[in-house]
């Protein structure tokens, strides 16, 4: 009966750990659905990309992609910032059993002297090496390692495995290699005992901390930095579903799908988007979105507005009228001026004034908008034209200050002078 309860243990272990984030298409029925799955594949992707070095292995994305459920589902457990930096101090020195300290395949850790180090850096312990010989000596033997030729590089030598100990300690260093662990571990251990434990007048975030290192060591997970961020992510989805997907209310959050695409732009499934695509579809169907409204009005603006006798409409659609026209001379395109402006949207709210201000500006007039590069160049100097401008001759997609994305653009301009 015993073999036959540790043979079923194991069947349902194995049971847990299969795949549960599998790439695969999905179905899309309408514009929200896609956004939500488009938004999902672009930052899938671009994790992949810059957090995971192109990583695609079922263990890296199973990971993420828990972690990121986990963070929507709220069953992340709240750890310290010492529990934290201890789980990533012990993902460290795991990944450095593979590929040598401070990823140097010529020097094997040796975790009981890298972990002695480091204790002793967080707790100010000096009776092996002080503070400024730790560092320069093994950034002096750091620096010569890298210069050697490539050729010169050995296979990494098996790793001492040992836990992290909770109380600073002298110990002997019988080598290089020796020295190298332990001023490793002791350099990093200042710097935390600066950072982290500076207040920690208790030693309780220590002890945190030396717990949290010694359960990563045992941990099968990869990258807790990475899983943390995932749970950031998701608790931030779940936080804002109330204001609607990115702020905007009328794009309902469809956490399946997000997911979805999270899963298939980390695997770098591409059958239905790639991330270009993903990242062009988001951002045109949010402008038409959000900002569709704005360019419509502006749009219906310029054209009843065009009908006005006293209105000139230009080539480029700029529209103008003269309210005073003066008898000196045209600018060109490279010109420096000197003007005096009043600028508003078109429901009269002013954004910026040098009239208000009291001050004319001086400016280059090939550094400006479009719309003011064609538009004063039209004007003797002494004249006052008031511009109707176009978005697009305006700021465009962008926000500038106090005038939002796509906004058609009144200003009344008064040209003082050509230096």
């Amino acid at each position: 009966m015993k073999k036959i309860s540790i043979l079923l243990i194991a069947v349902i272990g194995m049971i847990s750990c299969s795949n549960t984030y599998e790439a695969k298409t999905v179905r899309l029925d309408n514009e929200n659905d896609s956004i939500n799955y488009a938004l999902g594949v672009v930052n899938g992707a671009q994790i992949k990309m810059y957090y995971m070095n192109n990583d695609s292995t079922d263990a890296a994305v199973q990971e993420f992609m828990q972690g990121l459920t986990d963070g929507y589902e709220g069953k992340v457990v709240e750890k310290s910032k010492a529990e934290q930096t201890g789980e990533n101090i012990g993902s460290f020195v795991r990944q450095c059993e593979n590929e040598g300290l401070a990823q140097n395949k010529n020097w094997p850790i040796n975790e009981k002297l890298f972990f002695q180090g480091l204790v002793n850096g967080m707790l100010k312990d000096t009776s092996v090496m002080s503070s400024d010989f730790a560092r320069e000596w093994f950034q002096g033997k750091y620096y010569a390692q890298m210069n050697k030729e490539e050729a010169e590089a050995e296979n990494i030598g098996k790793a001492i495995k040992s836990k992290c100990m909770d109380k600073a300690q002298a110990v002997e260093l019988k080598s290089e290699l020796d020295s190298l662990n332990y001023a490793f571990g002791y350099i990093n251990g200042e710097g935390i005992g600066n950072d982290l434990l500076r207040n920690d007048s208790t030693g309780g975030d220590f002890q945190k901390l030396v717990k949290a290192i010694n359960s990563s060591l045992r941990s099968s997970m990869h990258n807790p930095q990475l899983v943390q961020m995932a749970q950031q992510i998701g608790k931030t989805i779940r936080e804002q579903e109330a204001d609607g997907l990115l702020g905007i209310a009328e794009l309902p959050t469809e956490f399946e799908l997000i997911a979805q695409g999270f899963t298939n732009g980390l695997y770098g499934f591409e059958e239905q988007m790639n991330m270009q695509e993903a990242g062009d579809y988001v951002n045109a169907a949010i402008e038409r979105i959000k900002y569709g409204p704005v360019k419509a009005e502006g749009a219906a603006f310029l054209e009843e507005n065009a009908k006005r006798e006293e209105v000139v409409v230009t080539e480029s659609g700029l529209q103008y009228e003269v309210l005073k026209m003066g008898k000196g001379k045209k600018p060109t395109a490279t010109d420096r001026v000197k003007v005096h402006y009043h600028g508003t949207l078109i429901d009269g709210t002013v954004f910026d004034s040098s009239v208000e201000r009291g001050e004319p500006i001086t400016f280059a007039l090939d550094q400006v908008i479009k719309g003011w590069t064609e538009g004063v160049q039209l004007m003797p100097v002494g004249s006052k034209f008031r511009f109707y401008i176009p978005q697009e001759l305006g700021y465009g997609s962008q926000q500038a200050g106090d005038i939002p994305p796509f906004s058609t653009l009144i200003f009344d301009v008064e040209l003082l002078g050509i230096e």
